[in-house]
């Protein structure tokens, strides 16, 4: 297979020298009981794409002329209690903190921080010190760095929310434009569908790319994020806001003008989607204001 000239992932663009093959670098041994144990971690509005999509990728990997099933899959929450995800899905979980068998792999989804509770955050520290990877999905990226999983390191998530990641979280260095990012045993993803991606990522990091390619095909999943991680090249540039047509600094979501909340800062009036992103505004303007 040809080397790809590697990428900028800051612009996209091509650095110039080729690199090995994806498949060659960072591989996982797969555990000596040869099964590979994936917690799915959710709460109150997780969104069902950012796990499920995960979920049926490594639920459908086949090894071996015997076509073992590597990966055995969990549902873990700070308790039992059934738990409304995104469009009213209901979900009991499997496990709840005490009682799930340690993890190998955890997928985060995008969730909401302000009912996420204390204990799922804890847990999410602890099992993190012997996963071989702690995975997020969308802006599950902000519940690794509620749980201190991303200081220092290089993270992503949906576009709609490079500038809040960055704003709440300033020891985390956010990449525009990837769609997916590894950064020691910690790895995050884009928005929604990246989280298909980043786990034939995983597959291929434990399997090689020929079952990682196997996996897509039987998914009958066309595309291919997963072997070229710049592919969310369109959301590099964070785009531009006039006065004709703001941007929310927070989301960087169009709004139109007569429907905006305002604030008066610097001088300037900006304009923000919704009370979400008006109150962390007020709370450091200075941290979404890029010139």
């Amino acid at each position: 297979m040809e080397a790809v000239p590697p990428q900028d992932p800051r612009r996209g663009k091509a650095l110039g020298a080729p690199v090995p093959d994806a498949r060659l670098t960072a591989p996982l041994d797969e555990p000596a009981s040869g099964s590979i144990t994936v917690a799915f971690l959710i709460s109150s509005d997780a969104q069902v794409i950012d796990f499920a999509g995960p979920w049926g990728v490594f639920e459908y990997v086949q090894v071996g002329d015997d076509r073992r099933r590597p990966f055995a899959l969990y549902t873990v929450a700070a308790t039992t209690a059934p738990v409304q995800v995104s469009g009213g899905m209901t979900i009991v979980p499997n496990h709840d903190v005490d009682t799930a068998p340690a993890p190998d792999i955890v997928v985060v989804p995008a969730m909401n921080l302000e009912t996420l509770a204390p204990e799922a955050l804890a847990w999410l520290h602890r099992v993190h010190e012997r996963t071989a990877v702690t995975m997020s999905v969308c802006d599950g990226s902000f519940v690794l760095a509620q749980a201190g999983l991303l200081h220092g390191a290089t993270a992503t998530a949906h576009h709609h929310s490079y500038s809040a990641l960055r704003a709440m979280f300033p020891d985390v260095d956010v990449v525009r434009g990837l769609r997916y990012i590894e950064s020691g045993r910690t790895a995050t993803s884009g928005g929604l569908t990246s989280g298909i991606d980043l786990a034939l990522r995983v597959v291929e990091r434990y399997h090689g790319r020929a079952i990682a390619q196997q996996t897509a095909a039987f998914l009958e999943y066309q595309g291919t994020g997963w072997m070229h991680p710049t592919s969310n090249s369109e959301f590099t540039d964070r785009p531009n806001s006039t006065p004709q047509h703001p941007l929310c600094p927070v989301c960087e979501m169009a709004i139109p003008v007569d429907t905006a909340l305002t604030r008066e800062h610097e001088g300037i009036t900006w304009h923000l989607c919704g009370k979400w992103c008006a109150d962390h505004f007020d709370a450091t303007p200075a941290r979404f204001i890029i010139r």
